[in-house]
């Protein structure tokens, strides 16, 4: 778990894909975060990722960094808990400004029956299920 943070904060950004319908759509995130062993991404209830994760929890998650990139697969779970809120912004504190761990928007979702899959230009993939 501690090896797909560090690769996808090392990215800085990553690409969530979620489904609109049939419609799939892809959007820059920052956030990541391991909570009590899951790993964690915060967003906001009232945005449209949310909406469409609510619908189908499935989703993709990709960063690149040099020759090497990271595609993480599973399902989002939404964990309305103030612990997990209160620690995903303790670690980004500039979200703070837009989000409160005690207000009815933060949402944080770890993911479920996930793979992750490293890829390199020069390796063979190396795969993970958490």
């Amino acid at each position: 778990m501690n090896e797909i943070y560090d690769f996808i904060k090392s990215c800085g950004t990553y690409f969530l894909a979620t489904a609109d319908g049939t419609q799939p759509r892809v959007r820059p995130f920052g956030t990541v975060n391991i909570f009590e062993g899951k790993l964690y991404i915060q967003t906001g209830k009232s945005k449209d990722v949310s909406k469409q994760i609510q619908k189908n929890p499935h989703v993709e998650l990709c960063c690149m960094k040099g020759a090497d990139w990271l595609r993480v697969s599973g399902e989002l779970v939404r964990d309305d808990r103030r612990e997990p809120k209160a620690d995903m912004l303790a670690h980004y504190p500039d979200l703070q400004k837009m989000y409160s761990a005690d207000d009815d928007n933060t949402e944080v979702l770890y993911f479920k029956n996930a793979t992750a899959t490293f890829y390199s230009f020069t390796a063979a993939p190396k795969v993970v299920q958490f």
